[in-house]
């Protein structure tokens, strides 16, 4: 038996939060529109420093195979950029990286992100990437 590591536990494997925007399309839709990331904007705090993502950062990721997972869990696939249907839309725009997808009827834990985020009781995101180059 192998233990494959997920993409959490990968050496350098980094999650950045931001004062974001995540939310459900419409009262009546299953689309959850939101900003992984925004733009010339400081991290929360992390450990005596903040970030700020550069409008290029991602300009080489739209092509990848990006995955909207609930939590960073990797088991909690919520919509996914190169499965064939292309479940997850990203784009580039002013103020980030904005991503789209439509919670499938039927997925337990996507049903609990629609309540929450219809609640307000989810009101931010995240994302999580490995640093390819980077300067202080």
């Amino acid at each position: 038996m192998t233990n494959k590591k997920n993409k959490t536990q990968i050496e350098g494997f980094e999650r950045r939060s931001f004062k974001n925007e995540i939310r459900v399309d419409n009262d009546d839709s299953r689309k959850v529109v939101g900003y992984a990331s925004v733009f010339n904007s400081l991290s929360e705090n992390l450990g005596g420093y903040r970030e700020v993502i550069q409008r290029d950062a991602f300009n080489d990721v739209l092509k990848d195979d990006v995955r909207a997972l609930l939590n960073h869990d990797p088991s909690l696939v919520l919509a996914r950029s190169t499965n064939g249907e292309g479940t997850l839309s990203l784009s580039l725009d002013d103020t980030g990286l904005r991503y789209s997808f439509d919670v499938p009827e039927g997925l337990s834990y996507g049903d609990d992100l629609l309540v929450n985020l219809k609640n307000g009781n989810i009101t931010q995101s995240s994302f999580g990437f490995v640093v390819e180059d980077d300067s202080w």
